[in-house]
């Protein structure tokens, strides 16, 4: 059976499929990796941030309700899901966030390791961005004769 999942960016729309669970973990997400990934959803007018991780060939996909991971071999299938973040339950904001990984392909559970490596680095690319906003200015330069 499978679930879609749409996301729509300006012009341009993903739909990712989900096929049956094949297990649900509790995990814990890194609070900077989580306070980044929020941080990236803030500057996002669209509230999705789209990373790519090009060491592993995948995608991550971020809402304000999940994390989705899509490798470039199954395309549109989502391989693992992170869901139910619980932000709430942290004494202090530099804990590691509870959430549940949901493992849909087999591939996922070997994947699951490298992500934890590999999403960070991907993140912060992302975020090192530089993000222009407002009108251009025009420089003026001096033409120097030559003589």
């Amino acid at each position: 059976m499978e679930y879609g999942h749409s996301i729509i960016l300006i012009c341009m729309e993903i739909t990712c499929y989900r096929d049956r669970e094949l297990s649900r973990e509790p995990h814990t997400l890194p609070s900077h990796i989580y306070n980044l990934s929020k941080n990236l959803m803030k500057r996002s007018p669209s509230r999705v941030v789209f990373v790519p991780i090009r060491s592993m060939q995948y995608l991550a996909i971020i809402d304000r309700e999940e994390f989705i991971f899509v490798d470039s071999q199954h395309r549109n299938w989502i391989e693992i899901a992170w869901q139910h973040f619980r932000p709430g339950t942290r004494t202090s904001l530099d804990e590691p966030v509870p959430y549940e990984a949901v493992i849909y392909h087999p591939d996922g559970y070997a994947t699951m390791s490298r992500l934890m490596n590999e999403l960070p680095k991907a993140l912060h690319a992302l975020a090192n961005r530089e993000r222009v906003d407002g009108p251009a200015r025009i420089l003026k330069f001096e033409r120097h004769r030559e003589t």
